[in-house]
């Protein structure tokens, strides 16, 4: 603060020098949220006056100037002394300057667009004007009067006028612009008449009006400290959006509408409305509108059927391609190879018989190897597939499958993809329960049979035994004038074996075996397994096709690339060709023993096939039968009644994990069965130990041994473990266990019968009832129960037997005696005491 003679109050500012400089911050508000902060710096002048002479006091306002001949600008105010002003009128004068020069330009801007669309009004309607007067012009026109020119308002009544006031003005200043612009040579000059001129409001008011209109979006001191002010000035970037919308409107006005496309959809069974109105190119809400119309209330997520489908896209007018889910996988019936593409295969052989009758033993002699002597306790568990090259170069494929009676399936599997069967009969041991299993096999497969009669060179051996045998299940072999060719072999000397690969050559001469090998690889795999170091292995046989490294395939529900192929003795081949087997690498996972392996173009191809058939297989085991409170009430009394064995089993091969599930699903009974919680390939995880420890079942390996983390939580958790390797071993071993569990059987012998002839008391709370008894005998501590109406009342036993007040072991039948029963009052006369012995006996399964 200071004084009039511009010396400080002492009592006001403390001592000290003058600041010739300060600077402080103003905080600019703009349209949309913006703002902006201002560094203001004042800076004082020294200002040399006399002393008591008065500050200069700023000008006032001019007045505007009568409207005659256009002035000379009027001078501009003088600015106050920089001396008499303090910081905040300072900041105030330089905000409100720099809002003043923003909406000057804002203003000029509105200004020269107004006057240009004006000025194109003007010279249209001027246009129209003279070509009329051309047309009507009279021939004798008086002399146009001296027009008056038209007045300039002053510049700061123009600089100060509202917007509105300057948009009235404009017409009449451009009309009479036009009027005075001189005529056409060709034409005499005609006056235009006169219009009055509007009344002119005094300039005062005028002035008075712009300034409340232009302050209306002045940025203020006030309106800078206060964000909660609404009232904002209108920016450039504002006009500039509303000039651009004005422009959409006026082309969207001329736009004509675009002709419909009409579209292909392919619809499949289910389909979501988003979806349809997607490949519809419609909108999802125009599509629920006509589904209303037609009575169904839904949403665009709901899942519509192809019928109604169908009626969507005829009514939007597009084309409708049905498809359905089955279409996305793999038809190969269809695919049928022409004659010229075919070419000669070797055969496949598979071999079949009773257990022990020496299946591998041959196929080892033919080999040259010994696998019969790497097989636990001498059996196959296994499908073995191998290829052997005869002495005269011809190829044979060979598959050995496994003779227990576990292994149904896996016959099943080698009788279904091989061309001949050799069905192997030990010429000491006969028919056997498994060769009229392999020989139902093979007539169901429709395949030709060759009976190898092995152990020949044995003493006790009859050959000539089993060929009268095979008669019994219509097998007439060629010695018996039938057409099933028998080979005497023996695959300890070698006797008949060269016999043997003749005969075979020969049927398979015969039976013409040809397929297409330059085409995508069909194969049919025969057995899979999870290796520890390799992952997934399936062992393929190949059935049309080249199958090569880097094929995409699919299998199953799993699809892959093939990354390496191993031939049966363990060498990598490149390229697989009809009728070879092959160990693949590369598979997503372990596929199931029969899936089919098909190669495909692509991988997004194989993953929609495998996604599709992974679909159907959880749907299919998800399903169950339609419930109803019947079966519902008897599924819970099972579950009361059926004792339950809960195992985990793990196994090295897909095919041995299904001949375990199998056989212990057979041992299985109405009152005790096997709950499988998991069966699997590959090494034993801590999942199964997991799930294992949490059921409280035991883990069963089968060829396969915990990993090591897996045997840390063995041993923490205490799981039992089970390992085995041979599959009639692990049968025995469970049906016994679950024969514990079970727990031994109840059988009860009914010995005697007595009448209740009278009810006496005996002692403060028993009853002592007399009897004759009718048959049998009563002994003492005896269970009894006793019956009336032939209604079991209750069950007790006998704890005291009198005859004559003495007490005795035992009345026999013909006698009265004198019984207490124990626990149980509930005696009259007339009812009928039952005595019976009870024996425990274990169970067997």
């Amino acid at each position: 603060m200071t004084d009039s003679n511009d010396k400080p109050t002492l009592g006001r500012k403390p001592l000290g020098l003058k600041r010739s400089v300060e600077a402080g911050e103003v905080k600019q508000t703009f349209s949309h949220g913006r703002t902006n902060k201002v560094v203001v710096e004042v800076k004082r002048r020294k200002l040399i006056g006399k002393p008591g002479e008065a500050a200069p006091v700023a000008a006032p306002e001019p007045v505007a100037p009568p409207p005659v001949a256009p002035p000379a600008p009027p001078p501009a105010a003088p600015r106050p002394a920089v001396a008499a002003e303090t910081r905040q009128e300072m900041q105030a004068r330089l905000l409100r300057e720099a809002e003043e020069a923003r909406l000057n330009s804002l203003e000029a801007a509105n200004r020269r667009e107004q006057e240009e669309r004006q000025r194109a009004i003007d010279e249209e309607r001027r246009r129209a004007e003279e070509n009329r007067k051309t047309e009507n012009a009279p021939a004798e026109a008086p002399a146009a009067e001296p027009q008056p020119e038209p007045v300039a308002a002053a510049p700061e009544v123009q600089a100060d006028a509202a917007p509105e006031q300057a948009t009235a003005d404009e017409p009449a200043t451009e009309t009479a612009r036009a009027t005075a612009a001189p005529a056409p040579r060709r034409f005499t000059p005609v006056a235009a008449p006169k219009r009055p001129e509007p009344a002119k409001k005094p300039a005062p008011s005028r002035d008075r009006k712009g300034d409340e209109q232009r302050r209306g979006g002045k940025l203020t001191v006030t309106r800078a400290l206060n964000e909660d002010e609404g009232a904002r000035a209108r920016s450039l970037a504002a006009l500039k959006r509303a000039r651009e919308k004005e422009k959409r409107a006026h082309f969207a006005g001329q736009s004509q509408p675009r002709e419909k496309q009409v579209r292909d959809v392919i619809v499949p069974e289910a389909i979501s409305v988003q979806e349809l109105a997607n490949r519809m190119a419609e909108k999802g809400a125009d599509l629920v509108k006509a589904l209303f119309k037609m009575g169904m209330m839904v949403t665009v997520n709901q899942t519509i059927d192809q019928d109604t489908a169908e009626l969507l896209v005829e009514e939007f007018g597009h084309n409708i391609q049905r498809v359905s889910e089955s279409d996305v996988d793999i038809d190969t019936a269809s695919d049928v190879d022409s004659d010229e593409s075919l070419q000669v295969r070797p055969p496949v052989v598979t071999i079949m018989g009773h257990v022990d009758h020496g299946k591998t033993s041959l196929l080892d002699a033919l080999r040259g190897t010994d696998v019969v002597r790497g097989e636990a306790g001498g059996i196959t568990q296994h499908i073995g597939a191998y290829q052997i090259k005869t002495k005269g170069g011809e190829l044979v494929t060979f598959l050995d499958t496994p003779g227990h009676e576990a292994f149904t399936d896996m016959r099943m599997r080698g009788a279904n993809v091989t061309d001949i069967v050799v069905l192997v009969v030990a010429a000491d041991d006969g028919i056997m329960p498994q060769t009229i299993e392999a020989i139902r096999h093979t007539r169901a497969a429709g395949v030709p049979m060759i009976v190898a009669i092995t152990k020949s060179d044995k003493p006790e051996a009859n050959p000539q035994k089993v060929r009268e045998r095979l008669l019994e299940h219509e097998v007439v072999v060629e010695a018996m004038s039938g057409d099933v060719q028998d080979v005497e072999v023996s695959a300890k000397t070698g006797a008949g074996l060269d016999t043997l690969i003749e005969k075979i050559l020969l049927q398979a001469e015969l039976m013409e075996l040809r397929a297409n090998p330059d085409r995508a690889a069909e194969a049919t795999v025969i057995e899979a397994k999870l290796d520890k170091g390799k992952g997934p292995l399936a062992t393929v046989l190949i059935t049309r096709g080249t199958l090569k490294v880097g094929d995409i395939l699919v299998v199953g529900t799993h699809s892959g690339r093939v990354r390496a192929m191993l031939d049966d003795k363990g060498r990598q081949v490149k390229t697989a060709p009809p009728a070879l087997p092959v160990e693949v690498l590369g598979i997503g996972g372990v596929p199931m023993s029969g899936d089919t392996l098909t190669v495909v173009e692509s991988e997004a191809r194989a993953r929609e096939v495998a996604a599709y058939r992974q679909e159907k297989a959880t749907a299919k085991r998800t399903t169950s039968a339609p419930t109803s409170l019947e079966n519902m009430f008897s599924a819970l009394k099972d579950k009361q009644t059926v004792l339950e064995y809960p195992v985990v089993v793990k196994a090295d091969v897909q095919g041995s994990t299904e001949a375990i599930v199998n056989a212990l699903n057979k041992i299985s009974n109405e009152e005790i069965k096997v709950k499988i919680l998991q069966a699997g390939v590959g090494a034993i995880t801590e999942s199964d130990v997991s799930l294992a420890q949490a059921a409280g079942a035991p883990v069963i390996g089968f060829n396969v041994r915990p990993n090591a983390k897996a045997r840390e939580m063995i041993d923490r958790h205490k799981v039992r473990m089970k390992y085995f390797d041979v599959i009639y071993h692990l049968t025995e071993d469970v049906a016994k266990e679950m024969a514990g569990i079970w727990g031994p059987e109840r059988i009860e012998t009914v010995v005697g019968r007595a009448e209740i002839k009278e009810i006496f008391p005996a002692g403060k709370h028993d009853k002592a009832a007399g009897l004759l008894v009718t048959d049998g005998y009563i002994k003492k501590g005896i269970h009894a129960r006793i019956t009336r109406d032939d209604v079991i009342v209750s069950k007790t036993t006998v704890a005291s037997l009198r005859r004559f007040k003495d007490d005795v072991a035992e009345v026999r039948a013909g006698l009265e005696c004198g019984v207490v029963l124990q626990d149980t009052n509930d005696i009259k006369p007339g009812d009928v005491l039952e005595t019976f012995e009870v024996e425990m006996r274990e169970r067997t399964l």
